[in-house]
């Protein structure tokens, strides 16, 4: 085939001459949209050649989920590996990378380099300019982006995959305002707090506890930034010769830590315990009746969720509501359910 031949098609279609050479010889990182359009003028023009299937080559998905050593992007890692197994890989190709949530131009950079080469882009990041701009970058080269656990309001995507994280606090302030079986106040310990799915958590727990009982004394929330020596730190100065404590919300990593602290101060077990994410270790604090309630996200659904939607739209170019479709109920976990 000669070069004119591949610039006529190229410029018929209104993309470039490596789009046309993606679509003809199967290499994915091009919208289905797009892939349509070049071989519906390929055929309007007759090339002299043979051309593929619409949509025939798998699927490349590229799913970007941070590094820290928190049980949940553990298992959301597990789980997505799991779904794109069952589904094959005739049809889907899953990439996974990880990386610092501490580095937000490190994970824009790579948003910006997968749009060339991937189908589609899940990715859990947060709200900083840069995410914003890698973002608008897929927009604008027809690569639908899902966000995943965090919202990234704003920003140019197919839609949002995760649970209400705000919903998930206020429910935690009112389970915490009707198990307080002791006077004192409560304390709140948060991950990173620039972070919105915390932000939102505390914001949610903090409005229903003001409402719902209003005698106990909210303390300032104790900023652990995800690590599990600060957290120690932070709590452990919170409880030396304070007042009596009634309860603890931990939104984050550090359950270990915590209960470690409070079984020094002699409050497991006495004071109540309301956290994130059912794992070994919350789960044996539920068996001991040591935490209160565990509020889980469930990284399976989020897994089946962002990958079907995908699929969808990769395939028959289905949108998704923004948050309807892709909202995932989280679990409130006792010591009486567990599975």
């Amino acid at each position: 085939m000669k070069k004119l031949t591949l610039e006529m098609l190229a410029k018929k279609a209104g993309v470039g001459i490596a789009t046309v050479d993606r679509v003809l010889n199967e290499r994915g990182g091009v919208s289905p949209e797009t892939a349509r359009k070049v071989l519906n003028v390929a055929r309007q023009i007759g090339l002299k050649r043979l051309l593929p299937e619409d949509l025939k080559h798998p699927w490349q998905i590229e799913l970007f989920l941070s590094s820290n050593d928190s049980y949940f992007f553990k298992q959301l890692a597990r789980q997505f590996a799991d779904v794109a197994s069952h589904l094959g890989y005739q049809r889907l190709t899953l990439h996974r990378t990880l990386v610092p949530e501490s580095q937000p131009e490190k994970l824009a950079q790579l948003i910006i380099k997968s749009a060339s080469l991937r189908d589609g882009i899940i990715v859990f990041g947060h709200d900083y300019p840069v995410i914003h701009d890698a973002l608008h970058y897929c927009q604008m080269n027809n690569v639908p982006v899902i966000t995943l656990a965090t919202d990234i309001p704003g920003v140019d995507r197919l839609c949002h995959v995760g649970i209400n994280q705000q919903q998930a606090g206020r429910t935690a302030g009112l389970l915490m305002s009707k198990s307080i079986n002791r006077p004192g106040d409560i304390i709140m310990v948060s991950g990173r707090f620039d972070y919105r799915a915390h932000r939102q958590r505390i914001e949610g727990f903090r409005n229903v506890v003001e409402r719902c009982a209003p005698q106990s004394q909210i303390r300032e929330v104790l900023a652990g930034l995800d690590q599990r020596d600060t957290i120690r730190g932070l709590l452990e100065q919170a409880l030396s010769g304070s007042q009596q404590i009634a309860g603890i919300y931990n939104t984050g990593v550090g359950n270990s830590e915590i209960s470690d602290v409070l079984k020094k101060h002699k409050l497991l077990g006495h004071c109540c315990y309301i956290t994130h994410e059912l794992y070994s270790v919350t789960r044996k604090l539920l068996e001991q009746d040591m935490v209160s309630f565990t509020l889980d996200q469930n990284a399976r659904e989020h897994a089946v969720t962002a990958t079907d939607l995908m699929l969808r739209y990769l395939e028959s170019g289905y949108k998704a509501d923004e948050y309807k479709e892709g909202n995932v109920a989280f679990r409130i976990v006792t010591a009486e359910n567990l599975e």
